[in-house]
């Protein structure tokens, strides 16, 4: 599902260098990426996602090289294809919890909005425990229903890979829990591949695989 090859990465102006030789995902893994703050972890999800672009190794995504598409098919490959978890959440204040949801299907035309897509976003903000506040809008949600929200979103157009920056880094035990297993279940049921950058050490052991990044900072790193 993912395959970089040869990645090299720097933000102008910083300091900030990314070398990946190789790093590989299977379809239908759960990876976690573990290492220390700043050390590229949320930039390689952009750089997976092609929010991010480099003109230096590949970046590859099922048979799509991300990295090579122009700013508007990389924008509707991401947004058909990935489901992202933003650590920020990025939401929309002047948008509903409900109108959040449906965000992916109003803003490309690689989607389309129907009845069914509506039953599967209420069937989530249900599941999510979200679903008295779907006409709330941001501001007034704790960080917790932002992060469920934000969930719902990138799991609505059951994508073929999720990208998860510290998916339950907000939440209590209990919606923690609640969250992995909607994840986990979500891959499960689509054949999906979920990425996973997490501090929660207490999480990896249901993971199929981990990833320390900490080599990767440096250019030493090599992940199969």
């Amino acid at each position: 599902m993912i395959r970089i090859e040869s990645l090299h990465f720097h933000y102008p102006g910083t300091d900030f260098q990314l070398a990946i030789p190789r790093l590989s995902v299977a379809a239908g893994e759960k990876v976690a990426v573990v290492g220390p703050s700043g050390s590229g972890k949320t930039t390689l999800l952009n750089l997976i996602g092609g929010i991010l672009t480099t003109g230096d190794g590949e970046v590859q995504v099922g048979e799509v090289r991300v990295n090579a598409l122009p700013d508007a098919d990389r924008r509707n490959f991401r947004i058909s294809t990935i489901g992202f978890v933003f650590q920020d959440f990025e939401l929309l204040d002047y948008l509903t919890v409900w109108d959040n949801i449906l965000h992916p299907y109003r803003i490309t035309g690689a989607l389309t909005l129907n009845g069914e897509v509506r039953d599967r976003a209420h069937g989530l903000a249900e599941q999510m425990g979200i679903a008295d506040k779907l006409r709330r809008r941001p501001g007034h949600l704790s960080q917790g229903e932002k992060q469920r929200t934000a969930i719902c979103r990138a799991l609505l157009t059951r994508p073929a890979l999720i990208l998860a920056d510290e998916a339950t880094g907000n939440l209590d035990p209990d919606n923690k829990i609640r969250i992995l297993d909607l994840l986990f279940r979500s891959v499960d049921e689509h054949g999906a591949t979920l990425l996973a950058v997490t501090h929660d050490h207490g999480l990896l052991q249901r993971f199929s695989r981990v990833v320390d990044f900490s080599a990767f900072r440096s250019g030493a790193g090599d992940a199969a």
